[in-house]
C-alpha cells in the first residue's frame, strides 16, 4: 500500500523534535470548475494571472502581468481588476499606478481592504474599498538613477534594510491587524509591521535550518495569529507564531505518477527534495475562515493542490498539471473563503478558476 509521510517539526520550549504522519494516500477531491467565470470586456485581456483574491461581498480580484510600457529597466506588466460575484467586470484599480512593475499577490483584509504586492517595484499597496490607495510600504527604484536596472541574486545575499524590499512576494495579517510581508526573492525574510504601517522586526535569513528562508513566496495568518510561511524552494511551510518564534514545519509527500512530465520546461527529478518545481513545493497557500479552518497549498510540478489540516496531515488532492479546464498551470495564489470554494491564479494558463470542490 502506498503510503503518505508528512513530516512535522514541533517545537517544545527550546527543543524541536520531529513527528511523521503515516497514512493512505489522500482522496483525489472531485470537483467542477465555473466554465467562463470572469468576464472581461472587449479588448482587454489577462497577461499571466499572478493573484487573486475575494472580499466580503464575493467580489473577485485579479492581479495580472498586463499592461504599457512604463518602468525605467522593464517593460510594465500589472493591472488590479475587479469582478462582481457574477463574475461581471466592474473596474480596474490603480490604472497607471506609480508601484506598478510586476504583478506578484494580491489579498484583501478583514476590512475589505485591497493589498498588493508588486514584486518588480518592491512595493506594498493597501487601497480601501473605493480603489483610493491608503498605505505605501517599500520603495521603487529611482528612474533618474544611472545605475537602476534589475536587482541581482548575490550570494551570500546583501543584509535586509528596515523598511525596504527586494523582490517582495506577499502579504497577509494577524487577528489584532499587525501587517507581515514575505520578503521575497532576494532578501529571505518575513517583515512584522503593526496595523498602522509602523516596522516593528524581521525574522529570517537565507538557509535552510528552521527560521531561515530560501524564496519565502507566500504567507497566510491562523486565527490565533500564527503565521504560515511558503518556504518555496525548501519546499516546506514553516509556521511561526506572531513574534516570529518557530513552530513546526509542514513537509508534502504525496505519490503522484512520477512519469508525469511539467506542464512547461524539460523533464524534472520526481524525487528532488528541494528546488522551486520539487514536487509538493509550495508556491501558493491559504487557509479558510471559520471555526475548522483548512489550509490549501499547490505546487508547479506536478501541478496539483493540496488540502491539509493546520498540523499538516494532507486531507487530499485536488487536480492534475496541464492547459484544460480542471487543470492547472502555475497556480501562483489561492484564494479560499470556503473549504467548497476556491480560487486560483494561473501563471502558464493566463487565466483564473473558481472550483467547485464535492
Amino acid at each position: 500500500m502506498k503510503r503518505l509521510f508528512t513530516s512535522i517539526l514541533l517545537l517544545s520550549g527550546v527543543l524541536a523534535s520531529t513527528t511523521n504522519f503515516a497514512q493512505s494516500s489522500p482522496p483525489q477531491i472531485q470537483f467542477d470548475s465555473v466554465k467562463n467565470f470572469l468576464k472581461l470586456p472587449p479588448n482587454v485581456y489577462f497577461g499571466e494571472v499572478a493573484g487573486i483574491a475575494v472580499n466580503s461581498k464575493k467580489h473577485v480580484f485579479v492581479f495580472s502581468r498586463s499592461g504599457n510600457p512604463g518602468p525605467a529597466y522593464a517593460a510594465r506588466a500589472a493591472q488590479l481588476f475587479e469582478f462582481g460575484a457574477d463574475g461581471k467586470f466592474i473596474r480596474e484599480i490603480g490604472k497607471d499606478l506609480y508601484a506598478w512593475s510586476f504583478a506578484h499577490t494580491v489579498r484583501v483584509d478583514a476590512k475589505d481592504n485591497i493589498w498588493v504586492t508588486d514584486k518588480g517595484s518592491d512595493m506594498v499597496i493597501r487601497f480601501n474599498p473605493k480603489g483610493e490607495v491608503t498605505m505605501v510600504i517599500g520603495r521603487k527604484q529611482e528612474a533618474s538613477d544611472e545605475d537602476t536596472e534589475p536587482l541581482k541574486h548575490p550570494k551570500p545575499p546583501l543584509p535586509a534594510e528596515d523598511g525596504r524590499f527586494r523582490q517582495v512576494t506577499d502579504v497577509t495579517w494577524d487577528p489584532a491587524g499587525n501587517i507581515f510581508i514575505s520578503d521575497g526573492y532576494i532578501n529571505s525574510r518575513v517583515a512584522k509591521l503593526d496595523p498602522n504601517g509602523k516596522w516593528l522586526k524581521s525574522w529570517g535569513d537565507r538557509g535552510d535550518k528552521e527560521g531561515q528562508f530560501n524564496t519565502p513566496h507566500s504567507i497566510a495568518a491562523d486565527a490565533q495569529g500564527n503565521i504560515y510561511v511558503a518556504d518555496r524552494f525548501n519546499r516546506r511551510i514553516q509556521v511561526f507564531d506572531s513574534e516570529g518564534n518557530f513552530l513546526r514545519s509542514l513537509v508534502i509527500n504525496v505519490p503522484f505518477d512520477k512519469t508525469i512530465k511539467p506542464v512547461i520546461g524539460n523533464p524534472l527529478d520526481p524525487n528532488a527534495t528541494q528546488g522551486t518545481q520539487s514536487p509538493g513545493a509550495p508556491w501558493a497557500i491559504c487557509i479558510t475562515p471559520g471555526p475548522n479552518p483548512v489550509l490549501f497549498s499547490s505546487d508547479a510540478y506536478p501541478g496539483r493542490i493540496y488540502k491539509l489540516s493546520l498540523q499538516g496531515e494532507v486531507l487530499g488532492v485536488i487536480g492534475e498539471g496541464g492547459r484544460q479546464l480542471k487543470q492547472f498551470g502555475w497556480i501562483h495564489e489561492i484564494a479560499c473563503p470556503s473549504e467548497k470554494e476556491i480560487y486560483v491564479a494561473e501563471l502558464l494558463n493566463w487565466r483564473a478558476q473558481k472550483l467547485l470542490l464535492h
